[in-house]
């Protein structure tokens, strides 16, 4: 922030600073406490309480000595670098899908997930359809495309996950049935699919009991992490599709949990073992 003028307003203006903070981190990837205090000119402590803030709103994982926006563990990454992460296995499971699972003049629902961001970019190739979706990037991607009928999903808007999530949007969805609906999950463990946020766990449920059939696509780094909330028991959907980075372990214990789980390989396309 060079500045004078921007740089002393940001340091006046507490979500002024905080939107500058947040995209400080997002293009650093990581940023220590003692440089953002400097940077902006205010305590160390008021560093915290803005990281703390921008924490809770999900724009960020406070680490030791600093914040990140890369994903973690327990941290499922802001949405700039969830766009950039593992494209080309997501890409590979939305071509798969694609082929097998969306037929012209279908009801598709898709969730705020970037793999169903992926699928988006590709549907009208199967055109017509009716796409259900409360995530703006699809919304965006799909606005002018010839055959693509777009419902929208309202609610309460989440700059973090440039979305609309909680109670409302989740109503709104449980008045629709689609024919699919395509959906990811922040972390698997035990055979069941976790979320980092309530609010879009509310609203992924609500979509998840409103469709006729659901497919998960789920990249295989969803395994290594862990998140709160509890959004459905993978042998619960009606089909999963990870990509070949998938431990073979990992997919064995899935389908003895009763999941019907295919691999996708990019280049040799789906392996249903």
């Amino acid at each position: 922030m060079s500045d004078p003028t921007a740089a002393e307003g940001a340091r006046r203006n507490p979500e002024l600073r905080r939107v500058a903070m947040r995209r400080q981190v997002a293009e650093a990837g990581f940023v220590r406490v003692d440089a953002l205090a400097r940077h902006y000119g205010v305590s160390i402590m008021t560093v915290h309480r803005d990281l703390d803030e921008l924490e809770r709103r999900g724009f960020l994982h406070k680490v030791r000595g600093g914040a990140t926006s890369a994903p973690t563990t327990t941290f499922h990454g802001d949405l700039e670098h969830r766009m950039q992460a593992q494209v080309e296995a997501k890409q590979a499971i939305a071509r798969e899908v694609l082929a097998s699972e969306v037929e012209p003049g279908r009801i598709v629902a898709l969730d705020d997930s970037t793999t169903s961001l992926m699928l988006a970019r590709l549907l009208p190739e199967r055109a017509p359809l009716t796409v259900v979706t409360h995530f703006l990037p699809v919304v965006r991607a799909l606005a002018a495309q010839p055959g693509i009928e777009l419902v929208g999903l309202g609610g309460r808007y989440d700059a973090a996950y440039d979305s609309f999530l909680g109670r409302a949007t989740a109503d709104a969805a449980a008045a629709l049935s689609p024919d699919v609906l395509f959906l990811s999950t922040t972390a698997v463990a035990d055979g069941v699919c976790y979320l980092q946020s309530l609010n879009t766990t509310i609203t992924r449920r609500a979509l998840v009991a409103s469709a006729a059939r659901t497919v998960a696509m789920i990249d295989h780094t969803k395994f290594d992490r862990r998140a709160p909330h509890r959004l459905v028991g993978i042998a619960e959907l009606d089909r999963v599709v990870v990509d070949g980075g998938t431990p073979s372990r990992t997919v064995l214990e899935l389908r003895a949990r009763g999941a019907r789980i295919d691999v996708v390989d990019g280049v040799r396309g789906c392996d249903v073992m």
